[in-house]
C-alpha cells in the first residue's frame, strides 16, 4: 500500500516537466519548418525571347538584319546589370546562328558565354537546376518559345508566337513553392 501511495505523489510533479517538453517539441519543429520554408522560398526569374529578326533567307540567314542587331543590342542594354545581385547568372540559346547572334552583345557585356541546348524541355529542366533562385535569359526561335513558357507555368500550351513578333518578352516567376508567375512585355 505505501507503494502506490509513492507512485502517485511523483506522477503530479513530473507530468507538468513532460507537458513542458512535449510544448517546447512541437514549438521548436513548427518554428524550424517555418524558417526552412522562409529560406527555400526564393524564385528563379527566366526571361524568354525569340531571336531577332534575320536578313532575307529565313534560317538559313548568316546574319541578322539591320532591325535585328538593334534588337540585340537593345537587349544589352536592358539587361546589362554588370556585377549588381540582379543581373543574370546565366545565357542560354538553342545551338543557332541566329540565336547566338542575338545574345552576343549581351554575352560581352556581362562577360558570360552563352550555353547552347536543344529541346525545350531539357533547356528548362537545366536552367531551373543550376540556377534555382537567380535570374536566366532564354532566347528561342518562334516555335519553342511558347513550349518553353508553357513548361516553366505548368501549362499544357500557349498559344503560337506570331510570324512577325519578335518583341515579346516572357518573364517568369519560378517559386520552389507555389505556381508561377507570367509577365509579358513587348521591347
Amino acid at each position: 500500500m505505501k507503494k502506490d501511495y509513492v507512485s502517485l505523489k511523483r506522477r503530479p510533479f513530473l507530468m507538468p516537466i513532460w507537458l513542458a517538453a512535449a510544448a517546447l517539441a512541437v514549438v521548436g519543429a513548427a518554428v524550424g519548418f517555418s524558417a526552412w520554408v522562409w529560406s527555400t522560398a526564393d524564385s528563379t526569374i527566366v526571361i524568354v525571347i525569340r531571336n531577332a529578326e534575320s536578313e532575307a533567307g529565313g534560317l538559313a540567314a548568316r546574319s541578322l538584319s539591320a532591325q535585328g542587331a538593334r534588337r540585340a543590342e537593345r537587349l544589352a542594354r536592358m539587361f546589362d546589370g554588370g556585377k549588381s545581385p540582379a543581373a543574370l547568372g546565366a545565357i542560354y540559346v538553342q545551338p543557332t546562328l541566329r540565336g547566338r547572334l542575338t545574345v552576343e552583345p549581351l554575352a560581352k557585356r556581362l562577360g558570360l558565354s552563352a550555353v547552347a541546348v536543344g529541346e525545350p524541355g531539357a533547356l528548362v529542366r537545366r536552367a531551373l537546376a543550376d540556377h534555382a533562385g537567380g535570374s536566366v535569359l532564354i532566347v528561342a526561335s518562334g516555335r519553342d518559345v511558347p513550349l518553353i513558357v508553357a513548361a516553366l507555368l505548368g501549362a499544357p500550351q500557349l498559344p503560337p508566337v506570331g510570324d512577325a513578333d519578335y518583341g515579346s518578352l516572357y518573364i517568369v516567376a519560378v517559386p520552389r513553392i507555389g505556381r508561377a508567375n507570367i509577365l509579358r512585355m513587348h521591347y
